[in-house]
This record gives C-alpha cells, structure tokens and sequence, in this order.
C-alpha cells in the first residue's frame, strides 16, 4: 500500500534511494544537496540498506568512484548541486560516453560568482549538452517519483544513458511537503536488478573502458551511438512513466499541461515555478482570459515536436527560464531551444521570455501577473521587448 508522509525534498531523494538500494553511492556533500547524503549515509550506517558508500574528497572524486563502480557493472547513485557538478564536469562527459547508467539527483542552485547558495538552474544548464538525461521535478511528490522512474530509464538497453534528476533548492529540498511512498515491494519490483552488458569485473568476458582512440579509430562512431541512445531516450521515458502509473496512480510524460485545451496564451516553465504559475493561470482564467501551463518535465532530450504541436494553437508563449545563456539577447536555454523548435513549423506563435529567479529570487504571484499582462501586448504586437528579466530591483 501507498504511505503518505510529510518529508522535505532531500529526504525524497533519499526514500526513493532506500527503496531502490543501489550497489555503491559515492557522494560529497555540498549546500544545499547535504541532506540527501546525510540522510542515506545514516540508512547505511543503520543497516536499513546494504549500499557501499564512498565517502569522496570532492565531488571530481564522487563521480569517478561512479564511473568505475558502474563500469564494474554496479547500480550506481549519488547526488551533488552548483559547484559540485561543475566540479564534476570531465567526468560529466566520461560517464555519459561510456554509456554508463548512473543515477544522480542534483539540487539546482546558483553558480558563483558572486557566491550564493539560493536556487536557480544555472548548473545544470550548464552541463545540458553533457550528454545526461534531465529530468525535472516541480515538488517532494514528483522528485521522489523521478528517482525511481530515473533507474529504469537509464539502464534501459537502448538509452544506457546517466540521468539528472532537477529539484529546486531550498524550495523544494528544504521545505516540508506531503507526497505518497509507493509499497516497497512494488518499488523494488518496478526497479528490477541491473544486468550490466559488460562489466570490468567479468574476466571471462574481457572488456577495455577509457582506452584511447585517435586518428583513424571510432571516436566519431561512439559518439554517434551516444547520440542514437538520447533519441531512443523519450520512448523509454513514456513507457516507464505508464507503467509507474499502474503502481502509484501518476503519469508522467515529457511535459504535464494545465488548462491548455483552449488557452490563447500559454506559460512554459520547468520546477518549482510552476505551482504560482499554475495559481496565476486559475485568477486570469476567472477573469475571462485564457492562460495555460505547460510544465516541461524532459529538458534533455529535448522535445522538439511534441512541443511544437502542444504550442502550435497559441497566439503567445511566455518562457520562463530560471537560468540565462549570457549569449547576447536570445534569452535563456529554454527559450532558445522552445524558438529553435518553431523554426520549420508552419504556426509560430508570438514568443516572449521571462528570465526570473536567479540567485533564488521569489517569483511572486504579482510578477506573474506582470509577466502575463507583458506577454497580452506581445501578442497584439503591442510589446517590443521580447526578453524580460522579471523582477530585477530599479
């Protein structure tokens, strides 16, 4: 049976570790990603799991204990936010190529400089094109059903692919919300045991990991399967989100949509952000307008065509970014990748930005409003500007 519980996000994570009860989890602890740590080093310390768990110098460390652990051919999860998984980027890109199913929650937070430790997606925005699967999570409920969801996903033999799994810090990790563990059974039955093709281990069957390939070797070709691994990815991850539905009651798919029926104007945001918007999009619909939401759980990989027609009855779409490409004035990455999508497709919505949120700044219900009142103009071309940064003090 479901159990309900009032947890904070970490402890989410951390449930859905229990219950998955990986071979090996290297970790170092960093704000505000601690908790997950502090919290399964205790299960293992309590014998609640019989995971190995490395207790690295830096997370550099942390992510090659995990490359060799799951070379190996162990099920392998740690977790890491900001700085840590800036630390970790070499290894990011080794473990993605060699195709290894690791499992890792990042806390989003702020990257220095200057130093804050408050939420928004600028780290793992910064590793989208390190060849992980990310997933996004919008509270306690859908991290801890992500997790799960992420180890099937990952070990999948046509993905084969390491998984981020994105919540909100502080926002989400730190505040108290009320979600359902699925059964224990249920969970250890939906994740199943991981079957390594190859492992460093099997000495009956040898295999060379790490080796190098240069001129006239297959670098290009293993690059190109890597990429044929992110193209199977969103089958797998709507077959998986079906079937966790028959055990918990919740679908997932690439994106979840809110009142988008009929809406005219449409938000598109990822996280936590998305609750206010959600409320926000209630108020204006009781006043007559019709404003919907489209929650983007899959940014990695990134879906293009589903997108295009969710969107493509809309006068206006609003994108909000909690992070920015600092590429000139294109905006921030979803913005960029949601305006690239449009590009063949024969309805183009107006498109307007919303950058918001960083360094942890509120997203109050009034800039919502703001935002949407900015985006009405937009789609009477009445509004010029067509990037926003939301909130920014005078």
């Amino acid at each position: 049976m479901a159990k309900t519980v009032a947890m904070v996000g970490t402890d989410a994570v951390a449930e859905a570790m229990r219950q998955i009860n990986p071979d090996v989890v290297p970790a170092y602890p960093i704000t505000p990603q601690t908790a997950v740590v502090e919290k399964y080093a205790q299960m293992v310390a309590d014998g609640i799991v019989d995971s190995e768990m490395i207790n690295a110098e830096s997370e550099h460390s942390a992510m090659s204990a995990a490359i060799g652990a799951a070379a190996g051919g162990a099920r392998v999860m740690t977790a890491t936010s900001s700085q840590g998984l800036a630390l970790m980027w070499e290894m990011l890109y080794i473990a993605s190529g060699m195709r290894l199913p690791v499992v890792m929650a990042n806390v989003n937070r702020s990257l220095s400089a200057p130093i804050n430790i408050h939420c928004d997606h600028s780290d793992s925005m910064g590793a989208r094109d390190s060849g992980w699967i990310q997933l996004f999570s919008e509270n306690a409920q859908e991290t801890y059903d992500n997790v799960l969801q992420a180890i099937r996903i990952a070990e999948h033999p046509d993905v084969l692919t390491p998984v981020m799994v994105l919540l909100d810090g502080f926002i989400i990790s730190h505040s108290i919300d009320r979600f359902d563990l699925i059964d224990d059974d249920a969970a250890k039955a939906f994740v199943g045991q991981y079957t390594p093709r190859n492992s460093l281990l099997d000495a009956a069957n040898p295999s060379c990991w790490g080796a190098f390939d240069g001129l006239g070797g297959y670098f290009f070709e293993f690059k190109r399967a890597q990429a044929e691994g992110m193209l199977k990815a969103p089958a797998v991850i709507r077959e998986v989100g079906k079937e966790y539905a028959e055990i918990s009651g919740r679908r997932y798919d690439y994106f979840a949509s809110y009142r988008m029926e009929d809406a005219e104007f449409v938000i598109v945001a990822a996280g936590s952000a998305a609750g206010t918007i959600r409320t926000a999009v209630d108020i204006f619909r009781g006043k007559g307008l019709r404003v919907g939401l489209l929650k983007l759980r899959m940014f990695r990989p990134f879906p293009q065509q589903e997108l295009v027609e969710a969107l493509s009855h809309a006068k206006a779409v609003a994108v909000f970014d909690r992070s920015d490409t600092f590429a000139g004035d294109l905006g921030g990455p979803i913005f960029v990748e949601t305006r690239s999508a449009f590009y063949e497709a024969e309805k183009r919505p107006q498109l307007m930005n919303f950058i918001y949120g960083l360094g942890g700044r509120d997203l109050p219900m009034s800039l919502v409003n703001q935002a949407i009142e900015m985006f009405k103009e937009a789609a009477s071309g009445e509004q010029k500007k067509r990037i926003v940064y939301l909130g920014l003090r005078d």
